[in-house]
């Protein structure tokens, strides 16, 4: 069987790429949906800014799509356990405020104006925004069978204290991204000792003797090695800024196009 190979940047094959719809509810009630940025405002703000030196933090922040505040919320909570025990107000916004207190137990509550669908055997992770913690309140995560499911979800937020928080206009409140059902059933963990795989072994040492050299020369001030700053050989797919995930394509306005409507 020929397989494709393909080469790097390259987009995928049309036949291999999958949709993933967001059906709008109702026609007046919507909220932003944006490809996870890069960026992240503590990471922007770090001495040289150097968090961003570690790959597998970059990728994780631009893995998925992000769906915006439609109001700046402001959300109180005083530690008891009855749905009415938090206080929720809008501060600013139009529309329908999606916001409330529903669970109890200090949860925040989220209504999502979409209904989603997946291809058959792909679930939706959904979670908060990845890597942008916030004081007092955390992100409960939940995968949702969306390839079945004909009813919404309800994004979460518990407050780790009674204590009052704010949820600013276009802040990202949920964060999704597409994952195979039965995957995880598949694989079956092992231990073994690395010098099991002697190639593997090789390649680690040669690693570990390099980063062991190089933070030796930063201890020393060897000016060839303080003006490297740091070892960007393990940046490769870093280097590309670009969004991991595409924008969703707006067939709202492509269908009140064809039929002529405003």
């Amino acid at each position: 069987m020929k397989t494709y190979s393909r080469r790097k940047g390259e987009p995928p094959p049309a036949e291999s790429r999958h949709k993933l719809i967001a059906y709008q509810i109702y026609e007046d009630d919507s909220a932003p949906i944006r490809p996870a940025p890069r960026e992240r405002g503590w990471m922007e703000d770090a001495d040289k800014k150097f968090p961003y030196r570690c790959l597998p933090l970059v990728i994780a922040n631009q893995y998925g799509w992000e769906i915006l505040s439609t109001h700046h919320v402001r959300a109180s909570w005083d530690g008891t356990s009855g749905p009415e025990g938090l206080y929720v107000e809008s501060l600013y916004g139009d529309g329908p405020l999606h916001c409330h207190s529903h669970f109890g137990e200090g949860v925040l509550t989220f209504q999502i104006p979409f209904l989603f669908k997946t291809p058959v055997g792909w679930n939706l992770m959904v979670r908060g925004p990845t890597n942008n913690p916030k004081d007092g309140i955390v992100a409960l995560d939940g995968i949702i069978e969306t390839d079945w499911a004909h009813s919404t979800f309800t994004m979460n937020w518990r407050f780790t204290r009674a204590c009052t928080v704010e949820f600013a206009l276009r802040e990202p409140i949920c964060l999704f991204f597409p994952i195979r059902r039965g995957v995880l059933e598949m694989f079956r963990g092992e231990l073994r000792m690395l010098k099991a795989d002697r190639e593997f072994e090789n390649k680690f040492r040669e690693w570990s003797a390099s980063r062991d050299r190089f933070l030796s020369g930063l201890e020393k001030g060897k000016p060839e090695v303080v003006a490297q700053g740091w070892q960007k050989d393990y940046m490769q797919t870093a280097k590309d800024k670009k969004p991991l995930a595409h924008p969703f394509a707006n067939e709202n306005v492509v269908d009140r196009a064809r039929t002529g409507r405003s």
